[in-house]
């Protein structure tokens, strides 16, 4: 038999199902600091054009006639994309020194570094670009552009400050909505499975082993401190595991369709993402219909992304359904969102006398 999550050697037997012993906690993210990663792709080509925009801004603002605004545009589109590349530069290399401090110190040292590259930026503009220039004022070209920097760094760095804290804010939301769900794992599915489990240690002792690896993993999770990384993978296996244990519970009223494609499992996401929404296709779907139901799992991938969907019969017209206040799927949507930047969704809603639910992941 398969292990699942098996732990280090040496563990007693009833440890590696996590009953007695739980792995170490993982190191939690450093600080990240409030500055973004002027290092990566994204960051810089954002700079390229907000540089380009403010060349146009500027241009307008200063010329006079139509030929002057193409005077101008020349000049501010060269000084103004050097001013940004160099300050992003800056920015980069010293990405460490600023999460290391605080949100003061490293707002004001950023700050500062910012009117030193505009310093050096304008003395090798005025080397260079000056015999191009002849009607450029020197001095007047130093103090402008130093208060130009000045003033919209300052504006920028505190933009990014309220942005970070607005990004915190939400994390803690998403952490707090995440604990929320941990703890909801319905009692009434633990009790249940210690029956099953009772049962089968007189019958069938390999499924009552498999049921107390499930279990484990299923409640490994549920009591983490949020700090592990998850995948695609571990979800997967998380919700074969949860369907194996309600599909011992309710024999041939449960049947479970799995339809996977080959996608990379390693794509990070959020921990206990599928059961709780597995969970709600079994309490409000499989139970209450006397004839029982089906529940479907396809995973396939798309052009930057993968997707996830999830179908359950619903019971009959007239059946007596059981009332949800969609806890699992609010939930489930912010803590995507939160986790990929808003680049995540979740769908759901009935079609055809099925209830789905569709994930859409990005890959990066």
């Amino acid at each position: 038999m398969r292990e699942v999550n098996p732990q280090p050697p040496g563990v007693p037997r009833a440890a590696r199902y996590g009953l007695f012993w739980k792995s170490p906690k993982s190191a939690r993210k450093g600080r990240q600091g409030f500055l973004p990663d002027f290092c990566g792709l994204p960051m810089v080509l954002s700079v390229i054009v907000t540089a380009q925009l403010m060349a146009v801004v500027f241009a307008l603002y200063v010329a006079e006639s139509p030929q002057g605004v193409m005077n101008e545009l020349g000049f501010n589109s060269l000084f103004i994309l050097w001013l940004g590349l160099a300050s992003a530069l800056v920015l980069c290399l010293f990405r460490p020194l600023w999460r290391r401090l605080s949100p003061l110190p490293a707002g004001v040292l950023a700050w500062l570094a910012l009117l030193g590259v505009a310093l050096l930026v304008c003395h090798v503009a005025a080397l260079k670009l000056a015999p191009l220039f002849p009607q450029l004022d020197q001095s007047w070209f130093y103090v402008r552009t130093l208060g130009i920097v000045a003033i919209v760094g300052a504006l920028m760095l505190r933009y990014l400050h309220m942005h970070h804290r607005w990004r915190q804010q939400v994390e803690a939301e998403a952490e707090a909505r995440l604990q929320a769900m941990q703890a909801r794992i319905r009692p009434h599915f633990l009790f249940n499975s210690m029956n099953t489990l009772a049962e089968l240690t007189r019958t069938d002792a390999e499924k009552a082993e498999r049921v107390v690896e499930d279990l484990a993993d299923l409640y490994r999770v549920a009591l983490s401190d949020g700090g592990k990384a998850y995948t695609l993978g571990d979800e997967l296996d998380l919700a074969e595991g949860y369907l194996r244990i309600e599909k011992l519970r309710l024999g041939e009223r449960l049947r479970v369709e799995w339809a996977l494609e080959e996608v990379p499992r390693e794509l990070a996401m959020p921990g206990l993402v599928l059961q709780p929404l597995l969970e709600n296709a079994v309490y409000h779907g499989v139970e209450p219909s006397t004839e029982g139901g089906w529940i479907g799992v396809a995973v396939r991938e798309e052009r930057g992304g993968i997707v996830v969907t999830l179908r359950n019969t619903l019971p009959r017209t007239g059946a007596k359904r059981r009332q949800g206040n969609r806890m699992a799927l609010e939930n489930t949507r912010e803590r995507l969102l939160a986790f990929f930047g808003g680049r995540a969704s979740l769908d759901a809603g009935e079609r055809d006398g099925h209830y789905w639910v569709e994930l859409r992941i990005p890959k990066k």
